[in-house]
């Protein structure tokens, strides 16, 4: 197994330890700073993984189902958490899931079609504003400057996430179409 594999699994190991430290009662005070720490490291795994195995040419079908399987699960996860904590309207959380569960099943049907669908910059900024955002509110640093930037995140990560799906169905509609 490669080294972007690697990263792309160790991503997948940090959620159930972001997880506990945000959430576990006995944390209260510093477990999310333990947690902010964790999502950061996982998140900039995200960011290695794919720019080594582009540069060092280890690009692998796993990888290729995996990486952006990884990055789902810990934004999800963090989302999921933050309703949890009050600090994220849930109606935002299934919007923004929604996309990725609309954008997954696009994938699915261009592949039994033989159509690769590579990511796009919309989707590349709306990742890296859900990773702001979450990252912001699992810091939850109680003063009005963060809280005011936690919102304008969150409604960034929110309209990106909207863009990026009508930009993704619109240049890939023709997927949908009966293949014979």
């Amino acid at each position: 197994m490669n080294l972007p594999n690697k990263l792309t699994i160790f991503r997948v190991v940090l959620i159930p330890f972001f997880v506990f430290f945000l959430l576990y009662p006995g944390f209260e005070g510093y477990g999310n700073y333990i947690a902010t720490v964790i999502f950061i490291g996982a998140s900039l795994t995200d960011f290695a993984d794919g720019k080594i195995a582009r540069k060092y040419n280890l690009v692998t079908n796993f990888g290729k189902f995996m990486d952006p399987l990884a990055d789902k699960l810990l934004v999800c996860a963090a989302m999921i958490c933050l309703i949890e904590t009050g600090q994220l309207a849930s109606w935002i959380v299934i919007v923004i899931i929604s996309r990725e569960f609309i954008i997954s099943g696009f994938r699915l049907v261009a592949s039994d079609n033989g159509v690769v669908i590579a990511a796009n910059y919309w989707g590349k900024f709306k990742t890296t504003f859900q990773m702001l955002m979450i990252i912001v509110l699992v810091l939850d640093i109680n003063h009005p400057v963060f809280d005011l930037l936690g919102v304008v995140l969150t409604y960034i990560a929110l309209l990106l996430t909207i863009i990026s799906l009508v930009d993704y169905v619109w240049k890939n509609k023709d997927v949908l179409k009966e293949q014979k």
